[in-house]
C-alpha cells in the first residue's frame, strides 16, 4: 500500500512563502510523476504544478515565477515552494503521484494525499 502524507500548510500573510512536501511512503518502486493540485471553496480541483521523473516541471500560468515544484527521488518527495502568496492562493494543497509502480513490472497507479490547508491573508 502506498502512502501519500503532505505537510507544510499553514496561514501566512499576504507576500509571504511557504513550503509544501509530499512524502511517498510504502513498497515503491518507481513513480513517474508527482504533482500538486488545489482546491479553493466552491471551485473545481485545479493543477498547479507538475513534474516527472527527470522531465521538466509545469505550472499553472496563475503561480507561473511565483511558485517552484521539486523532487527528491531518492525520498520519494515531492515540495512545492510557493511565494509572494496572495490571498487567491488560499485552497486545500493536494499532492498526487502518478504511475506508481511497487515492483518493476507491475500496473501503475495514481495515489492522491489526504490534503493540506494554505491560508493567505490579505
Amino acid at each position: 500500500q502506498v502512502q501519500l502524507v503532505e505537510s507544510g500548510g499553514g496561514l501566512v500573510q499576504f507576500g509571504g512563502s511557504l513550503r509544501l512536501a509530499c512524502a511517498a511512503s510504502g513498497s515503491i518502486f518507481s513513480i513517474n510523476g508527482m504533482r500538486w493540485y488545489r482546491q479553493a471553496p466552491g471551485k473545481q480541483r485545479e493543477l498547479v504544478a507538475a513534474l516527472t521523473r527527470g522531465g521538466s516541471p509545469n505550472y499553472a500560468d496563475s503561480v507561473k515565477g511565483r511558485f517552484t515544484i521539486s523532487r527528491d527521488n531518492a525520498k520519494n518527495t515531492v515540495y512545492l515552494q510557493m511565494n509572494s502568496l496572495k490571498p487567491e492562493d488560499t485552497a486545500v494543497y493536494y499532492c498526487n503521484a502518478v504511475n506508481v509502480r511497487t515492483t518493476r513490472w507491475g500496473n501503475g497507479h495514481d495515489y492522491w494525499g489526504q490534503g493540506t490547508q494554505v491560508t493567505v491573508s490579505s
